[in-house]
């Protein structure tokens, strides 16, 4: 599976790599802005946000950065009522020693340090690589191909197929990876129809060591982005009730030997760049065609370290 990945998160890096692709931003506006106010289940890295309130419509930009004042407003809340809980704590522990007390202390404390991390993202402005990090629930953007014209669109990053009961996500919610040997069988809607690509320079997988749950990142040692092949959906609620949703899912295929070694059972496919255009343009008649993309994609050595 993979877990989670640091992507192109804005559309500045695929215009620098993938002359002539441009940008859906009516997708973007629907994505984010959904019936005039901001829809509040659709999360994204930062990097695209920060972008959407450079380039976005001026209604958007200005409901964005609302959005930011009203976190911030939020936080500062959340910080002066847990460093209260614990200067409560404290006094209470100058006296007596009590489990409630100590864990007031550490639980306050760690609160308040992810609140100030998070207000810090907030008000940066600077690029840091976890502002382009996705994981399976989050907003990404993906490549697709439309008359021939690539095409940057905001999808999530977890796969809803057309057709399905909103509690689909509830039921399934493996659907951010689709198994190469299950295409023509769980994908079947997919494969074959609707073609993308998340461009990523490095994935994240969970990985057992020792008995206990460890983060890896896997890096290319060419530095190469990925080219990581994907199906995408998009899914109408027949109500009218809930937004348009157009949703993704990364190919895996069997691991790299280097991935395998560092304890995983499963790798996102890379195709090369000579491949692009005809993955994303599928010929649903041919689906041994796509079988050969994947049969001929890259291999980089795939360094890896445990995560921060």
């Amino acid at each position: 599976m993979c877990y989670s990945a640091q992507v192109y998160a804005e559309f500045k890096a695929f215009k620098r790599h993938f002359p002539g692709v441009v940008m859906d931003v009516d997708a973007y506006v629907k994505t984010f802005w959904w019936d005039r106010g901001l829809n509040p289940m659709a999360k994204a890295p930062r990097a695209l946000i920060r972008e959407l309130m450079e380039i976005g419509p001026p209604e958007l930009q200005a409901s964005l950065r609302a959005a930011d004042a009203e976190a911030i407003a939020q936080l500062e809340q959340e910080m002066f009522a847990q460093r209260k809980r614990v200067a409560d704590a404290e006094r209470k522990l100058e006296t007596k020693v009590t489990k409630k007390a100590q864990e007031d202390v550490r639980i306050g404390t760690k609160k308040v340090d992810a609140a100030k991390a998070r207000m810090a993202s907030l008000k940066r402005t600077e690029f840091k690589p976890s502002d382009a990090r996705v994981f399976p629930g989050i907003y990404c953007p993906v490549m697709v191909s439309e008359g021939g014209q690539r095409v940057v669109k905001p999808m999530r990053y977890q796969c809803r197929p057309a057709g399905k009961p909103a509690d689909y996500d509830v039921k399934y919610p493996g659907t951010y990876n689709a198994r190469r040997d299950n295409l023509e069988g769980f994908w079947r809607g997919q494969f074959g129809v609707r073609h993308g690509v998340m461009v990523a320079e490095r994935f994240y997988e969970n990985v057992e060591i020792d008995g206990r749950n460890r983060v890896l990142e896997f890096v290319p040692r060419t530095g190469e982005p990925m080219l990581i092949a994907c199906l995408w959906s998009h899914w109408i609620d027949p109500k009218g009730v809930e937004p348009d949703l157009l949703s993704f899912a990364a190919i895996t295929d069997e691991p790299e030997p280097e991935v395998a070694a560092a304890g995983h059972d499963r790798t996102i496919i890379n195709i090369k760049p000579e491949h692009l255009d005809a993955w994303l343009n599928p010929d649903p008649s041919n689906l041994a065609a796509l079988y050969a993309i994947f049969d001929d994609k890259r291999h980089p050595y795939y360094e890896h370290r445990e995560a921060a």
